[in-house]
């Protein structure tokens, strides 16, 4: 009996739900916590290591809170590689891509995606803000430049008010 109390208290503390788990990582990552979210996203992933979504936002967390992009990419190929039809996967890999500077990749993996899953409206949306870039606030500096950057998120925030108010 005290034995049989043992076993059961331990299975309790010991199993991980991995899809709880999962579900806290991706509200973590959708909330600008990814270092918080990786600690979730891995443990739901060791529960079930072919899990394409498991996989798919591990690499995204990994991106965002490690910035390691190969490993990251890696991992969201994988999860495509399993799951094709999957739009967010599509989606996460380009985010990636994009994190890591890499743009063209990011517009390729978009479209190829649009090619082969047809015209969604997430991917449509997430093209159209790769393919678009306005021209720098300071044009006499590089557009990498901290002023044109900070100048660019204010412009940027100011032009999507607008956007509201008119709407």
């Amino acid at each position: 009996m005290n034995f049989a109390m043992q076993t059961e208290g331990a299975k309790s503390a010991g199993e991980l739900d991995p899809v709880a788990e999962f579900a806290q990582g991706v509200e973590l990552l959708k909330n600008g916590y990814p270092q918080k979210a990786l600690v979730y996203l891995r443990r739901a992933l060791e529960c079930d290591k072919r899990n394409p979504y498991y996989l798919s936002f591990l690499g995204l967390s990994i991106a965002r809170a490690e910035r390691k992009w190969d490993e990251a990419v890696e991992l969201c190929e994988a999860a495509i590689q399993r799951k094709r039809g999957e739009i967010q996967f599509h989606l996460n890999l380009a985010d990636v891509y994009a994190a890591a500077g890499r743009r063209e990749n990011a517009l390729y993996t978009l479209d190829k995606a649009l090619q082969s899953l047809g015209k969604d409206k997430r991917l449509r949306n997430a093209r159209s803000k790769l393919g678009k870039r306005s021209t720098p606030v300071l044009p006499f500096l590089a557009r990498e430049h901290f002023l044109n950057r900070e100048l660019g998120k204010l412009r940027h925030r100011a032009l999507k008010r607008l956007r509201k108010e008119d709407a």
